[in-house]
């Protein structure tokens, strides 16, 4: 996938974080999408056939990551999306309960940008 024309799905709730995460992204050359809750990313993943890879936010009202990637993995036209796991749980264990609800990676927050990139340089070339 080439950066230029894969685009990112930034799902989180909070406006600032997919703020800072964009800036950080698009000084980087790629491309963000911004959706504010899990339906909207949802919504957006259905109706957009350009996003390379998901940052999803597992804390969220309504519907968190764990509820919502599963939705995404069970779906044939989805489930190659890869899916990666932003989230403040940084406990022992909550990496692997990301990665079981079917995440393809994870990265806790405050997020390191430098380890950001190479998880992303993994799946966008």
């Amino acid at each position: 996938m080439n950066k230029q024309n894969k685009k990112i799905l930034i799902i989180d709730d909070d406006a600032n974080n997919i703020f800072a995460l964009s800036a950080v992204l698009r000084s980087k050359g790629y491309s963000c999408i911004p959706a504010l809750s899990a339906s909207e990313g949802l919504n957006l993943l259905s109706c957009s056939h350009d996003i390379g890879i998901v940052l999803m936010d597992m804390m969220m009202p309504e519907m968190d990551g764990y509820m919502i990637i599963p939705k995404i993995k069970q779906d044939n036209f989805l489930a190659g999306i890869p899916v990666i796991a932003v989230t403040a749980q940084a406990m022992p264990g909550d990496k692997e309960r990301c990665i079981t609800a079917g995440a393809d990676g994870y990265i806790s927050k405050p997020v390191n940008v430098d380890v950001l990139l190479k998880i992303l340089s993994n799946y966008i070339k």
